[in-house]
C-alpha cells in the first residue's frame, strides 16, 4: 500500500523518492509489488491503470485561442498606434482610421499566426510514448499499446524497440541503447543489471532504460516504474510547461522607446493645451491643436516598419536554411552575446568516426569525417595502404569482420544499422580499400560472441585458405592482456611489449578518443564453435583504432567567426569530459584553464555542488560543461541571463527543449532534431549547419541596423512636426499645418520613403564588431543629438518658409501646402543620409538600393497629386504652390542633407583621433 501511494501520479513520485537505479533487484520487485518471471495479472492491470492512468503524458492547460490573440494587441507600440487611429476616427477621417487599425490588425494575426504552433512541444513529447510494448502478463508474452502499460509490468526490448517507459534492468544480453536524445551521449549506452552509486548521473545510469529511447542492439528485460508523467520525458514535459517565454532584446528596447515616446507626446499635448488655454484660446480650438500635435508626433509607421523588416529578415534566412518560427528571432540573434550549444549532432557530425590508427608500432592518421568513405589513411602527410602496413591491413580487416553493423544509404543520406562504433569501422576499413561484402565472402563468418558489458569484447570465428582465424575486438585491457605477440609493420609476429600498447592507447585516450583493440588467433580447419577457452588467450595484437564523433568542418569556421564577432560560444553535453573537451579544443572554443591547463570543463556532478550565487561566475568562465542532465541546461542558460548575457542556445534532442524555450532564443536541427526540440525552438536550421548560425547572427545585426537606420529617419519627422504646432501656439498664430496633414506626411513617408531602409544591404564590417551592450538602447546619445538637430533644422525651416510665404501673399491654405512640401523635402534627403549612419552617403554607392530611388520617385509623384489634384485639395485642404517655392523646399533639404553628413565627417575624425 505504501509503493502504492508512492506511485500515485498526485503524489510526483519515483525519481525524487526512489533512487531506482541505486536498488537492489529484489528491492525493486518488492517495492513495485511485480512478478519477474510470469509478470501482473490482468486484474493487478486494471487496479493499477484505475490508480495510475494511462502511460500518457498530460496535456497542460493552456490560454484560449482568443486569449492568446488579444495579447497580440498588448504592446506599448500598439498602444500609441491605436490611439493614433482612435484620434484618426474622432477627426472622421475614416479612410486614414481604416488604415492605421488594419495595420494593427495584420501584425496582431502574423504575430498570432507565427507563434501558434509553439504549444506543439508537449504534444510532440506525448507522441514519443504512444508506441507498442511486448509485455509478460498471466504468464506469457504478449503485444500491447505503450499507454496500457503500469508499474510493475515486466516488458520485454529488442533491437529496434522503443523503450515505452522508464523501466529498471534485471535481465540483459549485449543491450545497448541509443540515449542521445536524452542525455547528449553520442554513443549508445551499454547497459547492466548491477545496482549502481546513488549519485550516478542520469547519463550513466546504466541498469535504467528511459520512455523515448531506442534499443539498437541486444535483447534484454525490465520492469516500469515511472509511466506518463513521472518518466524522464515526463519531467522535461514539465520543465517546458513551466518555462516563461522571454521577450526578446528587440521588443523590450521597443516597448522601452514606446512608452517613453508615448509619455513625450502626452505632456507636450497637455502642454499645448494649456499654453493655448492660459493664453486666452478657445478651449475645443486648443483641444484639436493638442490632437494635430499627438498625430504629428505619433510614428504611425514604426509598427508596420518592425514587422516588414523583421518579415524580410525572415525571408533572408529561409533563403539560406534557416526557419524562422518567431520573426523577433531575427533580430535576438543579432545581439547574442553567447551561444551555449549542444555538442552531439550540433557542433559534431553525429557520426563515430575513426582518426587514429596505432598498427605495426606506427601512428598513423585517418583523413575524413563521417560516414561517407572520402579520405584516406596517411602517416606524415604521405599516404599509407595495408600494402604498405601488413599490420594496418590485417586491423581494418578485425573491424570489418568482427562487426553486426551495416550502413545503408537513406534519403540520399547514410545512415547505420547496428552501432555507430562498428560503422567507424567500416568507414575506416573502406577508406583503405577493403569493402565489407567482399571480405565477408572471402572470410564467411562460423560463430561469434556477442559484445556484453561483462567481456568487454566481441569475437569471431572465420574460415579462409589457411584454416580458421579468430578476430577479437574490445576494450585494451581485455584484449591487450590475452596477446602475448604483435604484428609489426612488415606483417611479422614479434613479441608484444605491452607497456608501449597502453603507452599508445593512453595517448588517443588524452586526445578523447575511444580506443578499441584488435586481435587474432589462428585455429584449425575444423574449429567450428566459440568458446570461452578459445577467447582466453594465444592471441597476436594487430593494433588499436581511435574514434570520435568528429566536429563539423563548417562548425570550425562558424565557431572562429563568432568569437571574432565578440561572440562567447559553450558547449554543452551529455558526454564525457575528456570527449567533450577534446571536441572543444578541435573546435577552437575559447574559456578559462583547468587545473591540467586545458579548457576547464566542469561535469553535472560539480554543477550540483555549486551554489546558485556562485554558478554565474563559473559558467562565465567554463566552456565547456559536460555529463549535464536536461535541468541543468536549464540553469546554466539563467545562470548567464542573470549576468546580462542575451543567449542562444542550440540543440536537437528531448534534452535540450526546455533550454531551448528558457534561452533568449532557440535554435533547433531540422534534420536530426527531435519534434519536441523543433516545437521549443525559435529558429530551426533545415540543413543542421551550425555555420547557419553565423549567417543568421550577420542578418539579424543587419535587422537591428536597418530598424535604427528607420527610426533615426522617422523621429526628426515626429520631432519636427510637435514642435511647429508648439511654436505656433506659443507665438499664437495659425497651425502651419492641420492634424490629417500631419496624417498624410506620417502615413505617405513611413510607406514610401521610411520602409525603404528596411531593403538596405548589410554595410562592410558588420561581423567585426562586438555584440551591442543589451542595456544601450536603441538611440545612441550621438544619434539623439543628430536627430534633435534635424527636428530644429526642419522647425527653422518650416516656420520660416510659412511665414515667408504668409508675407509674399500666399494664402493659408498655399501655405501650409508649402510646409508639408518642406517636411517631405527634408525627410528625403534625410533618408539619403540615413542609409548609413556613419559612412558618407557617396560611398554607398547610388544604386545599391534601388528601393530607394523607387521611393523617392513615388514620393515626389504623391507630392505633386497632393499639391497640384483637385481632389486632394478637398480631401486635404492643399493648393497648388508657385516654383519659387518649390526652390526655396529643395534649398532647405539640401541645407539639412549637407549638415548630416558635414556631421557623420566630424563624428568619423573624433572616432579616428580617440581610436
Amino acid at each position: 500500500m505504501t509503493e502504492r501511494r508512492r506511485q500515485d501520479p498526485r503524489d510526483k513520485p519515483t525519481e525524487e523518492q526512489v533512487a531506482w537505479h541505486h536498488l537492489e533487484m529484489e528491492e525493486v520487485r518488492q517495492r513495485l509489488d511485480a512478478n519477474l518471471r510470469d509478470g501482473l495479472s490482468s486484474e493487478q492491470v486494471r487496479q493499477r491503470q484505475e490508480r495510475y492512468g494511462l502511460n500518457r503524458l498530460t496535456r497542460q492547460k493552456r490560454r484560449s485561442e482568443l486569449v492568446r490573440f488579444l495579447l497580440q494587441f498588448h504592446s506599448p507600440l500598439l498602444y500609441i498606434l491605436l490611439a493614433a487611429a482612435l484620434v484618426t476616427a474622432l477627426l472622421q477621417e475614416w479612410v486614414d482610421a481604416f488604415v492605421v487599425f488594419a495595420v494593427v490588425l495584420v501584425n496582431a494575426i502574423v504575430g498570432y499566426v507565427q507563434e501558434a504552433k509553439a504549444e506543439k512541444a508537449v504534444e510532440a513529447l506525448a507522441s514519443m510514448v504512444r508506441t507498442e510494448a511486448t509485455v509478460r502478463r498471466d504468464g506469457r508474452k504478449q503485444r500491447i499499446p505503450s499507454a496500457e502499460l503500469v508499474p510493475g509490468d515486466v516488458v520485454l526490448l529488442q533491437s529496434g524497440d522503443g523503450v515505452p517507459a522508464d523501466m529498471r534492468l534485471f535481465d540483459l544480453r549485449s543491450l545497448q541503447i541509443e540515449e542521445a536524445s536524452l542525455t547528449g551521449e553520442s554513443v549508445p549506452a551499454q547497459k547492466a543489471v548491477e545496482p549502481l552509486p546513488v549519485d550516478t548521473g542520469l547519463g550513466d545510469r546504466r541498469n535504467l532504460a528511459f520512455a523515448g529511447t531506442f534499443v539498437t542492439y541486444g535483447q534484454g528485460e525490465g520492469v516500469v516504474w515511472a509511466t506518463g508523467d513521472h518518466t524522464e520525458v515526463g519531467h522535461i514535459a514539465t520543465m517546458i510547461s513551466e518555462v516563461v517565454d522571454l521577450s526578446t532584446p528587440l521588443t523590450r528596447k521597443i516597448a522601452e522607446f514606446s512608452r517613453l515616446l508615448l509619455y513625450v507626446i502626452l505632456g507636450l499635448a497637455a502642454l499645448t493645451f494649456l499654453v493655448g488655454v492660459l493664453r486666452g484660446e478657445h478651449a475645443a480650438e486648443m483641444f484639436m491643436a493638442a490632437v494635430a500635435l499627438a498625430v504629428g508626433a505619433i510614428p504611425e509607421g514604426l509598427p508596420a516598419a518592425v514587422t516588414i523588416t523583421l518579415a524580410i529578415g525572415v525571408s533572408r534566412m529561409a533563403r539560406r536554411r534557416a526557419i524562422i518560427r518567431k520573426m523577433p528571432a531575427v533580430e535576438t540573434l543579432g545581439s547574442t552575446t553567447v551561444i551555449c550549444s549542444d555538442k552531439t549532432g550540433t557542433l559534431t557530425e553525429n557520426q563515430m568516426t575513426v582518426s587514429r590508427i596505432w598498427a605495426g608500432g606506427q601512428v598513423l592518421e585517418v583523413i575524413g569525417g563521417g560516414y561517407e568513405p572520402h579520405g584516406d589513411i596517411r602517416r606524415d602527410s604521405r599516404k599509407v595502404t595495408p600494402t604498405d602496413n601488413p599490420a594496418l591491413g590485417e586491423c581494418l580487416r578485425a573491424g570489418l569482420l568482427c562487426n553486426d553493423s551495416q550502413l545503408v544509404r537513406k534519403e540520399g543520406r547514410l545512415q547505420v544499422e547496428g552501432d555507430p562504433t562498428e560503422a567507424a569501422l567500416i568507414v575506416a576499413a573502406q577508406k583503405a580499400g577493403l569493402e565489407a561484402k567482399e571480405a565477408a565472402s572471402r572470410w564467411p563468418r562460423a560463430d561469434v560472441i556477442p559484445f556484453e558489458s561483462e567481456r568487454m569484447f566481441m569475437a569471431t570465428l572465420h574460415r579462409d585458405e589457411q584454416g580458421g582465424v579468430i578476430y577479437k575486438k574490445g576494450s585494451v585491457e581485455r584484449v591487450a592482456d590475452r596477446c602475448d605477440k604483435i604484428l609489426d609493420a612488415a606483417g611479422r609476429e614479434v613479441v608484444l611489449e605491452p607497456a608501449s600498447v597502453h603507452a599508445a592507447a593512453e595517448e588517443m585516450a588524452a586526445q578523447g578518443l575511444r580506443v578499441l583493440a584488435f586481435a587474432r588467433r589462428r585455429v584449425p580447419a575444423d574449429h567450428v564453435r566459440l568458446s570461452e577457452k578459445d577467447v582466453a588467450g594465444g592471441f597476436t595484437l594487430l593494433g588499436l583504432q581511435g574514434m570520435i564523433d568528429p566536429p563539423r568542418a563548417e562548425a570550425i569556421r562558424a565557431v572562429g567567426d563568432c568569437q571574432k564577432a565578440g561572440i562567447e560560444v559553450k558547449m554543452i553535453t551529455g558526454d564525457h569530459k575528456g570527449t567533450a573537451v577534446a571536441v572543444a579544443e578541435q573546435l577552437g572554443l575559447r574559456g578559462g584553464q583547468g587545473s591540467t591547463g586545458r579548457l576547464l570543463a566542469v561535469t553535472g556532478r560539480e554543477l550540483e555542488q555549486i551554489p546558485d550565487d556562485k554558478l554565474p561566475e563559473t559558467v562565465e568562465r567554463a566552456a565547456v560543461f559536460a555529463r549535464v542532465a536536461p535541468e541543468q541546461k536549464l540553469r546554466l542558460v539563467r545562470a548567464l541571463q542573470s549576468r546580462g548575457h542575451i543567449v542562444a542556445m542550440t540543440g536537437d534532442g528531448v534534452n535540450d527543449a526546455p533550454a531551448l524555450k528558457q534561452a533568449d532564443i532557440g535554435v533547433a536541427m531540422g534534420i536530426t532534431g527531435t519534434d519536441v526540440s523543433k516545437g521549443a525552438a525559435d529558429m530551426i536550421l533545415a540543413d543542421d549547419n551550425f555555420a547557419s548560425i553565423e549567417a543568421a547572427v550577420e542578418e539579424g545585426r543587419n535587422v537591428f541596423d536597418n530598424l535604427t537606420k528607420f527610426i533615426a529617419w522617422t523621429m526628426p519627422t515626429n520631432g519636427g512636426e510637435g514642435l511647429l504646432i508648439l511654436l505656433a501656439i506659443l507665438l499664437g498664430v495659425a497651425l502651419p499645418a492641420l492634424p490629417v496633414q500631419f496624417l498624410w506626411i506620417n502615413m505617405t513617408t513611413a510607406l514610401l520613403l521610411g520602409l525603404m531602409l528596411v531593403f538596405e544591404p548589410k554595410e562592410q564590417g558588420t561581423m567585426a564588431r562586438p555584440p551591442r551592450d543589451p542595456a544601450q538602447p536603441i538611440l545612441t546619445p550621438a544619434l539623439l543629438l543628430r536627430i534633435l538637430i534635424v527636428s530644429l533644422l526642419m522647425l527653422a525651416g518650416g516656420f520660416a518658409l510659412f511665414v515667408w510665404e504668409g508675407t509674399q501673399g500666399a494664402s493659408l491654405a498655399e501655405s501650409r501646402t508649402a510646409v508639408v512640401n518642406v517636411i517631405v523635402m527634408v525627410e528625403t534627403f534625410y533618408l539619403l543620409n540615413c542609409r548609413s549612419l556613419t559612412r558618407p552617403f557617396f560611398s554607398l554607392g547610388l544604386f545599391t538600393n534601388l528601393w530607394v530611388i523607387a521611393g523617392v520617385v513615388a514620393m515626389i509623384v504623391a507630392q505633386l497629386l497632393f499639391t497640384y489634384a483637385p481632389f486632394m485639395h478637398r480631401l486635404f485642404h492643399s493648393a497648388p504652390i508657385s516654383g519659387a517655392a518649390w526652390l526655396r523646399i529643395i534649398g532647405i533639404g539640401l541645407v539639412v542633407f549637407t549638415v548630416v553628413e558635414l556631421k557623420k565627417w566630424l563624428d568619423a575624425r573624433r572616432s579616428m583621433t580617440l581610436s
